[in-house]
């Protein structure tokens, strides 16, 4: 039995005539009825009872028709999900998001339109650190994620640039500095700094390092916090002051201001990596969209 015997069958139910369902069909009628009778043959019970000018299912055609129909309408909806599948209409996208990228509105905005152009893709978030990133990639265990270039370990993975955002001073409401309009990093060379752990986003680290260096001092390093978005209660619980990513200050807390640096101002870049085998369609016009809005995104002030 094959998928065109359940629709030939389909139409002579329906037009209750041979002659009718062939022309519907767009086939002669003797073959039409030859492919019926070996239907029949298989199934071992007759579908259909011969009248004069017209036919009519038998108990077993009229059961057998509900089962046609809905076997046809199962490859149909099985054909249809394939091909959006292969269209990168379908599908699912494991996210994965280092530190408070997540407040990055360009990040958000990513998101939101990729969602808008192709809503039968499943978005599954997921929150790290770079580094356990890179390695959720590595092995597959997520798709994509927004990360802190540059990385480490990126053997087989391509990475992407989507936006560059300004470092802020971040510290105590209380403190002396913390009314000022701007500061140039020099006038922090006394405070003491909370920072992460260089192996949980490697490149934001040494780009910190290297402005504080620029800056004409070394930091002197107090608490570290296990996390960049930890940073900010550490500061209001009086641990000390840190430079954040702007995206960062959505995080608000009364006991914390956000300062701008003067120029030079460092950056803290941020973007997308994915493996280099990867092979999925809706990945691809993650990957694709990205691009596109960085290709638009407005440049970064010196």
């Amino acid at each position: 039995m094959e998928l065109r015997h359940l629709r030939y069958f389909i139409a002579i139910a329906e037009e209750q005539n041979f002659t009718r369902a062939a022309e519907r069909l767009g086939i002669q009628q003797p073959p039409l009825s030859q492919q019926i009778r070996q239907l029949e043959q298989e199934l071992g019970t007759p579908l259909f009872r011969r009248l004069t000018r017209k036919v009519e299912l038998t108990e077993a055609g009229a059961s057998f028709l509900s089962d046609a129909r809905a076997i046809l309408e199962q490859v149909e909806r099985a054909k249809n999900s394939v091909q959006r599948f292969s269209r990168g209409e379908a599908g699912r996208i494991r996210i994965g998001f280092a530190g408070a990228t997540y407040f990055q509105p360009e990040v958000t905005a990513l998101i939101r339109d990729y969602r808008a152009r192709y809503p039968g893709v499943q978005l599954l978030p997921e929150q790290s650190n770079t580094a356990l990133l890179v390695e959720g990639l590595r092995s597959g265990e997520i798709d994509v994620a927004f990360v802190r270039p540059p990385i480490g370990g990126a053997d087989g993975l391509n990475t992407q640039l989507l936006v560059e955002e300004d470092m802020l001073v971040a510290l105590p409401a209380a403190h002396r500095l913390s009314r000022q309009a701007a500061l140039p990093l020099s006038a922090l060379a006394e405070e003491t700094f909370i920072l992460f752990p260089r192996a949980i986003s490697p490149g934001l680290y040494d780009n910190l390092i290297s402005a504080f260096h620029q800056a004409g001092f070394s930091p002197r390093l107090g608490q570290e916090a296990p996390q960049i978005a930890s940073i900010v209660p550490m500061i209001d619980a009086g641990f000390g002051i840190s430079l954040v990513p702007r995206s960062v200050s959505q995080i608000r807390t009364e006991g914390v201001r956000y300062v701008p640096i003067t120029a030079p101002v460092p950056a803290a870049p941020i973007g997308i990596a994915y493996r280099q085998d990867q092979h999925s369609v809706a990945l691809a016009h993650f990957v694709a969209l990205a691009r596109e809005k960085r290709q638009h995104a407005p440049a970064r002030p010196e």
